[in-house]
């Protein structure tokens, strides 16, 4: 994998255990990025969704999807990052599905639109073709302080 797609998946706030990204596939800065993240089977959440029939839990479906809008959004060259992104809102999500042990979650995130130190995405997830997830987000992080630096 190139830096382009390395460096902005390297950067992600979130550690191993809730990183629901395993490869970024594409990128486009500020604008739009795909990903995928392989449901392994051994992750401890699974252990009790559900004991002997684990399924992916949609609300980490929606989860990844906001990692993914968060690296499309703080990849943005004439942007400088917000810091302390996060998820703060929810709309139109609809859950249709879901994910078992060895199965791909694709991943797609567009950045809707962004005001001041809100950023709207629109994103949703697929499994073997099928759409299992789809929403409206809104990312929020801290306001940048006039003078600094951004960063």
């Amino acid at each position: 994998m190139n830096d382009t797609l390395t460096q902005p998946l390297e950067r992600l706030p979130h550690g191993p255990g809730f990183r629901f990204i395993d490869r970024l596939l594409s990128l486009d800065p500020g604008r739009k990025a795909t990903a995928d993240y392989q449901v392994k089977g051994d992750e401890a959440f699974l252990r009790g969704h559900f004991p002997g029939q684990p399924l992916f839990p949609g609300v980490l479906l929606v989860e990844a999807a906001a990692q993914l809008a968060g690296i499309a959004a703080q990849s943005d060259p004439a942007i400088p990052p917000l810091p302390g992104l996060k998820l703060t809102a929810l709309r139109a999500v609809k859950i249709t599905g879901t994910a078992k042990p060895g199965e791909v979650i694709c991943l797609e995130a567009r950045i809707a639109g962004r005001l001041a130190n809100l950023i709207q995405a629109e994103v949703n997830a697929r499994v073997g073709g099928q759409l299992v997830m789809q929403g409206e987000l809104t990312l929020s992080g801290e306001s940048h302080k006039p003078g600094s630096s951004g960063g």
